[in-house]
């Protein structure tokens, strides 16, 4: 459990187990806490990374807006890597980790030894469907501001275990990070040239038609629907998402 301090921002990680690397990064209002149910058999032969976002939970929220975004979210998962001292990583995350972690790949391709992509969407090509997107990220925003932390106990699941200390970082996340800017990660899918684990939960609607997209578009891609999971398919059904995991390093 430590600190990373990203120009006066504080990032919190967490490193279990020895051996290849693993990167998860959390999804959207939740944090590190949400693998809980995978440390213990990830961590066996591998070593294991945990992080939680900037305006999350035991990481800093800083007061500026423009300290949220993808590039910098990015430059955090290779603040981390490198502080650890891995040139490597299978990479991973949940939803808006697994878009982070997309749009990781694509910027550090040589990093990157593998792609785990759970329960996520790519983003968007057409500019109507982002814009769309983009206000709901608004309104996402705009509900931390006014019902404060009591949100996330009513939104339960992987949200409601995170510790956050303030609702102004999620707003801003929601403004900065969440939203988006193009279509650059979708675009990026045919020249992803590493092994790719597509996973979703069977009752994560919103997620199954973007599942097949990424499955198809990603060269390669390994793709397994978690029947009796819904968005956070490694709470859902913890054995089977790991076995799932497992079973896909395994052939790595």
């Amino acid at each position: 459990m430590s600190l990373l301090n990203r120009d006066g921002v504080n990032i919190y990680y967490e490193v279990h187990g020895s051996g290849p690397a693993i990167l998860l990064t959390h999804g959207y209002s939740a944090s590190g806490e949400m693998w809980a149910g995978q440390v213990q058999a990830l961590s066996k032969e591998h070593s294991l990374i945990l992080w939680d976002m900037r305006g999350h939970a035991r990481s800093d929220s800083p007061a500026d807006d423009a300290l949220y975004s993808e590039a910098l979210t990015v430059d955090d998962m290779t603040a981390i890597l490198d502080t650890v001292g891995v040139d490597r990583a299978v990479v991973g995350g949940l939803s808006l980790g697994g878009y982070m972690s997309l749009a990781f790949n694509r910027a550090h391709p040589d990093r990157v030894k593998a792609l785990l992509i759970i329960d996520t969407g790519p983003g968007f090509r057409k500019d109507e469907a982002r814009d769309a997107w983009n206000e709901t990220s608004k309104r996402t925003a705009k509900g931390w501001e006014t019902e404060g932390l009591a949100r996330a106990k009513r939104a339960g699941g992987e949200v409601a275990i995170a510790s956050h200390r303030t609702a102004d970082g999620l707003a801003r996340a929601a403004r900065g990070m969440l939203a988006q800017r193009n279509s650059a990660v979708i675009d990026s899918l045919p020249n992803v040239k590493v092994p790719s684990l597509v996973l979703v939960g069977a009752n994560d609607t919103p997620f199954l038609a973007a599942s097949d997209y990424m499955a198809a578009k990603i060269p390669g891609a390994t793709k397994v629907v978690l029947p009796d999971a819904g968005h956070a398919a490694n709470i859902d059904q913890p054995a089977a998402f790991n076995a799932a995991v497992l079973g896909f390093l395994a052939g790595l």
